[in-house]
């Protein structure tokens, strides 16, 4: 199995792994603002695709090979958003906690697909190549990518957990 082959493979089971268990999930249970630092877990996952917009327009620009395009609402963040990942985390918590669980839910499986559709488009040695693209400063797109396979595993490990804790209050 070649190294895309590889983050591809793992990718598309987090994804499933993830989805299956936010269906098992109460809509009561999901926006519940008890989760993560008070977050509901809905705000969570708003959060995971507001990250997930950011290496969207990464993957899409390899596959363009141009400049990353970012999400609009990300060109108007205050500062520099790259650098200070909790006051991104709060601007998006500010500009999302509004949607609803169905919004928030369909804009994450959305861009999850979109994410792997476009990388599947970008050929190995272009994945693997730190610097093919200058504006990744050095690193590779597959660094994209198991930077996004990290981070949404990160969350979904405290969601199992979170889960747990619950369930034996019960």
């Amino acid at each position: 199995m070649s190294m895309k082959d590889h983050i591809l493979t793992a990718l598309r089971e987090q994804f499933d792994q993830l989805d299956e268990l936010l269906a098992s999930l109460s809509e009561e249970q999901i926006t519940t603002p008890d989760f993560d630092d008070n977050w509901s877990i809905k705000d969570v996952v708003n959060h995971l695709w507001g990250w997930q917009q950011i290496s969207i327009a990464r993957i899409n620009a390899g596959v363009h090979n141009r400049e990353p395009e970012f999400p609009n609402w990300l060109i108007s963040f205050p500062g520099n958003w790259d650098e200070n990942a909790t006051q991104t985390n709060a601007w998006i918590y500010k500009n999302f906690h509004s949607q609803s669980w169905a919004e928030a839910n369909k804009n994450w499986k959305e861009g999850f697909l979109q994410l792997l559709d476009l990388s599947e488009k970008v050929s190995e040695r272009y994945l693997l190549d730190g610097d093919r693209y200058l504006w990744l400063k050095g690193y590779s797109l597959a660094f994209v990518l198991v930077a996004s396979y990290e981070h949404h595993q990160e969350h979904l490990e405290k969601l199992i957990i979170w889960l747990q804790e619950h369930e034996s209050k019960k």
